[in-house]
């Protein structure tokens, strides 16, 4: 399909086959376009209605003679400012926004002006917490459902899973009354922040906004925006969530206050790391190679030899805990097994316990309870048992453990639980390319600690269908790029009830 733009009063056309994001539209836009590739853009229709992502397919196959408008959120601002200030200004759209040309006489006066005028133009798109609260009241008191939400966060302080999701409907229903089918940008923020000024228990400590569960302005995801998508009979293939570059596993990170080997230092140290029978001798000459042992899992050429480079993960106990140490520091090393009983670990089995019960979900909780199970098992949306079978398969000590890892499908790491029977377990093992690295300590809760940092020190992406997670311990238990990585609104939402 073809799709006519203007940008700057220049029309192109840009190609856009049906599998294709918005965001790959916008991509291709600034390509197009010569625009920097940080840009941020927005989309228009004719009408100068804002186009977002959840309508942008459904508008195009409609109307495939549209020609949309693409505009930067700056560009108003600071192409205005430049007209009032400046004698002239550049038309080249090289950038997104326009630059100032001022004489340098005049400089700071204007600047300060420029700022100021910014200023009034900004606070002119902000939206009025009070109003926004009161409008989500409104639309509580006068739907059906709405006096059972307010009555059961006046008691609890919080909302049910499925007490939020009918709040979400109250509100969008309230919405596309007023505001039609296809509600701006603003009037979404506006509902998505008279829920959290009304609830305050349900904001999103970890956000920028807070409310980006509910509706992201930038990405535009969220439960209001899910919701209207339901609404609009709209089935758009799923966008997945993934890690960008500048967060999570893969992420490189600065190593400064460890003294390493370089040169032949380092592949003597390698050399000597191999025959050694001293395990202190170990833990000090992978502590002095560490940096190398980085470099090499970053090497996507490479990243496949470190347990051929290294291979004493494979029987020394406390390397993974170590590296991950050196790659953070002591304290966030620490942060699962120091908080996990105190701070989180009931919390989540009273959440878990609002969510629609099922044989698995009771056997779960029972497992969770102290109570055991004997029931321990591809699709992106998948079950807790198989969720649960994803991150710790059972090995019974009087069997082959050759043929359960051969067996197993895909690549990413998981726990290996091995003993008489499913109850007590006598080692744990975290299986990596069909190699198992045993893990030091006895509990499960140490050795899920050593799952979850092994990622980390062999630059391991997360399994697809944990990756929300993985991402909910990255960001709430270890406190790991936070405001950095992409987080589904029901992991947003966990951040405001935990």
């Amino acid at each position: 399909m073809l799709v006519k733009v203007q940008y700057q009063g220049v029309k192109k056309f840009v190609k856009f086959p049906s599998d294709r994001t918005f965001q790959d539209f916008l991509n291709d836009v600034k390509s197009k376009f010569g625009l920097a590739r940080t840009a941020a853009l927005q989309v228009f229709d004719d009408t100068d209605t804002n186009v977002e992502e959840d309508i942008f397919h459904e508008l195009i196959e409609g109307s495939p003679h549209l020609c949309l408008t693409v505009r930067c959120p700056e560009e108003d601002i600071t192409v205005g400012l430049s007209d009032e200030f400046s004698p002239t200004r550049s038309s080249t759209p090289s950038t997104c926004t326009d630059t100032l040309s001022l004489s340098s006489t005049d400089h700071e006066e204007t600047e300060r002006a420029v700022q100021n005028q910014a200023a009034m133009v900004s606070n002119s798109f902000s939206i009025d917490a009070e109003k926004a609260k009161r409008t989500v009241r409104d639309a509580l008191e006068k739907k059906s459902g709405g006096e059972e939400v307010l009555e059961e966060y006046q008691t609890t302080k919080t909302l049910k899973h499925s007490t939020r999701r009918q709040l979400v409907n109250i509100v969008v229903s309230h919405m596309t009354e007023i505001h039609g089918r296809i509600p701006t940008r603003k009037q979404r923020e506006t509902y998505a922040l008279g829920i959290i000024s009304l609830f305050p228990s349900l904001k999103d400590p970890f956000s920028a906004k807070g409310y980006e569960h509910f509706y992201d302005p930038e990405k535009g995801t969220g439960f209001i925006s899910w919701r209207l998508k339901t609404l609009s009979r709209k089935n758009p293939k799923r966008v997945r969530l993934e890690m960008t570059e500048s967060a999570g596993p893969s992420r490189r990170r600065r190593i400064d206050d460890v003294q390493q080997l370089e040169g032949d230092a380092c592949r003597e140290a390698i050399s000597f790391l191999v025959h050694t029978a001293d395990e202190a001798e170990v833990m000090q000459k992978m502590k002095e190679t560490f940096k190398h042992r980085q470099e090499l899992v970053h090497n996507p050429e490479r990243s496949a030899d470190v347990l051929d480079v290294f291979p004493r993960f494979l029987d020394v106990k406390g390397l993974i805990n170590q590296d991950f140490a050196l790659l953070f520091n002591a304290e966030t090393s620490n942060m699962l097994l120091k908080r996990w009983e105190t701070a989180f670990k009931q919390k989540i089995i009273n959440e878990a316990k609002t969510l629609t019960s099922t044989a698995e979900m009771r056997s779960l909780l029972n497992a969770a309870g102290g109570q055991g199970s004997e029931n321990g098992r591809k699709k992106t949306k998948i079950s807790p048992t198989e969720a649960v079978d994803r991150l710790v398969r059972f090995h019974k000590s009087c069997t082959s453990i050759e043929g359960l890892l051969s067996g197993r499908e895909g690549h990413q790491p998981f726990l290996l639980g091995s003993g008489r029977i499913k109850g007590r377990i006598d080692h744990f093992y975290v299986a990596v390319d069909k190699r198992l690295i045993p893990c030091s300590g006895t509990s499960s809760l140490s050795a899920f600690d050593e799952l979850f940092k092994v990622h980390y020190v062999f630059n391991l992406s997360y399994e697809e269908s944990l990756v929300n997670f993985f991402t909910f311990l990255q960001t709430t238990v270890y406190n790991i790029d936070v405001g950095l990585s992409s987080e589904s609104p029901r992991v947003r939402e966990l951040h405001a009830k935990l």
